[in-house]
């Protein structure tokens, strides 16, 4: 029967045929990552739980779906295994742009929290996370993610560490954090994982984020590496203009209660759980600054 059903155009056989032939490459470009087949066997297994269908994928569950009598193997790998994180992110990152890459792809900065309980899981703390919509005990990561015509992958990740975690070297420690760790703010964060990208020829022309992320260097960054951005400000963020189209200054919020009903434009983002996203948009030329003074490879 189940020859019969056809996905796209393919059989359900060829399908799983086809993922089965993806994962064991995947595992094949992972190999050199690892020095024991142990452990590379562990990572194989670790990758096949993560993709199996057990809701909560805790030590013990990836452990059984393993076949393995106790998550130690699975803790060794992630806690005490010696291998390089950021070698396997570049793996990853050179799959997606081989499969998803274009010259005006989009690279979209974001963060999520992941709620836990207790003190030891590095980076814990009581803080905001859109993932619960309030302050609350959790981890939050910054990643990056390659939006193209073709799909859309993650290519970079970094764990926030509060103040709180990085003036505590005791704490560090016992987390196994690198000595060579310092406080970073999100936005220096989002900052080197776009100069990553660019240094990695990772193709792309624009950068998008929310308003976390539209302050500090990453701006200053993107118009250096010319770059398009659209980054989120709060409604206080101040814009000065010197255009001769229609100078302004002042705070975001002023600005938008200020222009003409004409200068207005209702556009979709896209479908959402509710229906279409439609949000109202207006266009000003807030700043004409000459590339020299940011030594830009690029004018205008």
């Amino acid at each position: 029967m189940i020859r019969d059903l056809m996905i796209g155009g393919a059989s359900v056989e060829d399908m799983l045929a086809l993922w089965a032939s993806a994962l064991r490459e995947g595992k094949r470009r992972l190999r050199p990552l690892f020095t024991q087949e142990r452990v590379a066997a562990s990572a194989g297994q670790f990758l096949d739980a993560l993709l199996g269908n057990e809701p909560r994928k805790t030590g013990w569950m990836r452990a059984e779906a393993a076949g393995d009598k106790g998550p130690w193997r699975q803790q060794a790998l992630l806690g005490r295994g010696r291998w390089d994180a950021d070698a396997l992110r570049d793996i990853v990152r050179d799959h997606v742009v081989a499969h998803l890459g274009e010259a005006d792809a989009v690279l979209v900065i974001d963060e999520t929290g992941f709620l836990k309980q207790g003190k030891a899981s590095c980076g814990v703390g009581r803080q905001y996370t859109g993932s619960a919509g309030k302050i609350t005990n959790c981890q939050i990561g910054v990643f990056a993610t390659y939006v193209s015509s073709k799909g859309h992958a993650f290519i970079d990740r970094a764990p926030y560490l509060p103040k709180a975690w990085t003036s505590d070297a005791a704490r560090l420690g016992a987390a196994h954090v690198p000595g060579t760790v310092s406080f970073a703010t999100k936005p220096a964060m989002a900052a080197a994982m776009v100069k990553q990208a660019i240094a990695a020829d990772v193709p792309f022309a624009w950068v998008a984020a929310d308003s976390v992320y539209g302050v500090g260097e990453i701006e200053m960054t993107l118009r250096r590496a010319g770059k398009g951005y659209v980054l989120g400000v709060n409604s206080n963020h101040w814009f000065g203009s010197w255009s001769r189209e229609r100078p302004m200054a002042g705070e975001a919020k002023d600005i938008a209660a200020t222009l003409p009903a004409d200068a207005w434009r209702t556009l979709s983002a896209g479908h959402g759980t509710k229906g279409e996203r439609l949000y109202d948009w207006a266009y000003c030329p807030l700043a004409d600054l000459d590339a020299a003074e940011y030594d830009a490879p690029v004018p205008g």
